[in-house]
């Protein structure tokens, strides 16, 4: 049996921030998260990388992620991307390493049209 809890390279290649509005029956609002779980009894230090198409990378923003926690990454919240204000409906991945092994999911809430749609995916691991 397997120890492993994750890995410590993870990559998201589909970064693209939907249109904002909101559907205001529902409250739902576009965004993009993600999400890392750390499973292990130590904290996780996370340093997160954002590739752009037509820029060069900002590189070593820092996350920290306590034992047997889950964060959240709002990546339309400045607070969460190390001051960095993503341009919405512009294509960007995402680099991510851990000195521990860590879980990460990516997931949109794209309510460009009526019928919204929300997609989570796991990122790539090594």
């Amino acid at each position: 049996m397997s120890n492993k809890q994750g890995a410590r390279n993870w990559y998201i290649v589909d970064g693209y921030m939907p249109y904002k509005g909101k559907i205001d029956e529902a409250g739902f609002e576009g965004h993009e998260a993600v999400m890392i779980l750390n499973c292990q009894d130590a904290d996780a230090e996370v340093v997160m990388d954002i590739y752009y198409e037509d820029k060069e990378p900002d590189q070593n923003i820092p996350i920290a992620v306590p034992a047997r926690r889950v964060k959240c990454l709002r990546m339309d919240d400045p607070n969460d991307t190390g001051g960095i204000v993503l341009d919405r409906q512009k294509q960007y991945s995402l680099r991510f390493r851990s000195d521990i092994e860590v879980i990460i999911q990516y997931g949109r809430m794209d309510i460009a049209q009526p019928n919204l749609a929300y997609i989570g995916m796991m990122g790539y691991s090594e």
